[in-house]
């Protein structure tokens, strides 16, 4: 990875300018820049990842009301939508069949061929995509709620997890320690599965009641039956069969990690217990900023290290590696000298 000058569109009548303080790193870009989406979404280069951006606003459109210059706000995964189909009209911009993703998404401003995310020094966006940010929360640590925290807060938030509600984490990562963070604030009980008995310790420390070592058969067993919901938050091959064996009557088991081949399911683990086996994709722009305000209210943030710009190669080395608790976080000053 390299610097390059890009081009960003002047200020329009409802667009913000922000000037761009932190970034966090997400898998997804890693993806992105070793084009291994080719399918779904081929990499244009060059391409300038960056969707979980912390910024300040330093120049607003004359039509713009709802923020001013010198406000913290934030950018996620999304930048514009049609704002009239269906999927926009129920707050659920990020399945709109005309959304423009913040980085590598055609560029329908004619600016770029694609769009250009946050590993930059400044971006503009229409005022509807952008995000206040509550005034309590580190910014580095922030960052990745903008992607990881959406990600998490959506499915817990839709599946009503709250007190009296048991709650399964699999893995803790960038998305699972998040999750646990989330699910233990809404008040639920809160187990995360690992295969790594030395997570146990930092499991309990960011809200976990209790830790399962998924290898151990007799852990998995002594639970069987009494999840009301399991978030899975692994990206790699694994028996989803074993965690849905975990839900109790109409229980749901989210998947929110991407694993790169498909994961058997067995029909008669799902239909016995009228069971349920979803996905969930971050969440829309209102569900965004109240997932935002909940994390101000608890002051909930990522665990984060805080890289340079110039370190981004090392961090995708370490991110393949598992090397990292539990997000990277750009200084985007450190783009600037």
């Amino acid at each position: 990875m390299s610097s390059t000058t890009i081009p960003r569109r002047d200020v329009t009548d409802r667009d913000v300018q922000i000037d761009i303080l932190f970034c966090g790193v997400c898998h997804s870009d890693l993806h992105q820049v070793r084009d291994e989406w080719s399918e779904f979404m081929p990499t244009v280069y060059p391409c300038v990842p960056g969707h979980e951006i912390i910024g300040r606003v330093s120049a607003v459109g004359p039509g713009v009301t709802r923020f001013k210059l010198g406000d913290t706000v934030g950018v996620g995964c999304l930048v514009g939508s049609d704002h009239s189909c269906p999927a926009c009209k129920g707050g659920m911009e990020q399945f709109c069949s005309n959304v423009t993703f913040t980085y590598n998404s055609p560029d329908k401003h004619g600016t770029a061929p694609v769009t250009y995310g946050g590993y930059s020094e400044r971006i503009v966006v229409e005022e509807g995509m952008v995000l206040r940010i509550p005034p309590n929360l580190d910014l580095a640590g922030a960052a990745p709620l903008l992607c990881a925290g959406i990600t998490t807060y959506s499915p817990l938030k839709r599946r009503g997890v709250g007190p009296g509600k048991k709650v399964g984490i699999v893995g803790l990562g960038g998305l699972g320690h998040m999750g646990v963070k989330l699910a233990h604030a809404m008040g639920a009980h809160v187990v995360v599965f690992s295969t790594s008995p030395g997570k146990r310790d930092d499991a309990l420390r960011l809200g976990a009641d209790e830790v399962v070592i998924s290898k151990n058969a007799d852990e998995m067993a002594a639970h069987a039956g009494s999840f009301d919901m399991i978030l899975d938050c692994v990206s790699a091959e694994h028996d989803i069969n074993a965690y849905l064996n975990l839900l109790k009557l109409d229980g749901n088991l989210t998947l929110v990690g991407a694993p790169e081949k498909p994961l058997p399911v067995a029909a008669f683990a799902l239909i016995f217990g009228n069971k349920s086996f979803s996905g969930s994709a971050i969440g829309g722009i209102d569900q965004t900023q109240e997932m935002l305000d909940f994390c101000g209210q608890h002051n909930i943030t990522a665990d984060v290290e805080v890289i340079k710009a110039s370190e981004i190669n090392t961090a995708y080395e370490r991110l393949l590696r598992g090397d990292v608790k539990y997000r990277f976080s750009i200084d985007m000053a450190s783009l600037r000298g």
